[in-house]
């Protein structure tokens, strides 16, 4: 009698199994409704990420810019510390190794761009100061040209 109870357990079993593996044998892919529903998903998502990622980018630019102000200006102040003079220009740093090489203005992309302030007249040299060359505003509003 426990041999007939587990038997018919096990044709149950071998039945469920049977028609669970026709069934994925029969559903070879997605229905158009199915991806239809994924594809939206992922828009929807897609529509909330992307303008914070954009921002974050903006954010990043900012942040790199006034680094590389700050950094390039205390390497002018150390110039001028150990040598008493102003660099003529930018090479100057490198050359005497205060800066491994000259940074890209993160914003318009080029290391051209910078602007340059000369140092009032009983000092000598040409670069006391930097600027960004980038003509656009900041998230919080100021020129960049004003950092």
């Amino acid at each position: 009698m426990v041999y007939h109870i587990l038997s018919g357990k096990n044709r149950m079993k071998t039945g469920l199994i049977r028609q669970l593996k026709n069934y994925i044998c029969k559903s070879k892919g997605f229905t158009l409704v199915e991806l239809l529903v994924v594809l939206a998903i992922l828009a929807l998502l897609l529509t909330l990420a992307v303008p914070r990622y954009f921002a974050s980018i903006e954010r990043a630019k900012d942040a790199a810019l006034m680094h590389d102000l700050n950094t390039m200006r205390e390497s002018l102040d150390k110039f001028y510390a150990d040598t008493g003079r102003y660099p003529k220009t930018l090479e100057d740093l490198v050359e005497r190794k205060y800066i491994r090489k000259l940074p890209v203005d993160p914003i318009t992309g080029k290391n051209s761009t910078w602007i340059f302030s000369a140092p009032e007249l009983p000092i000598e040299g040409d670069i006391s100061d930097i600027h960004s060359g980038a003509t656009g505003v900041a998230k919080d509003g100021s020129r960049y040209a004003d950092w």
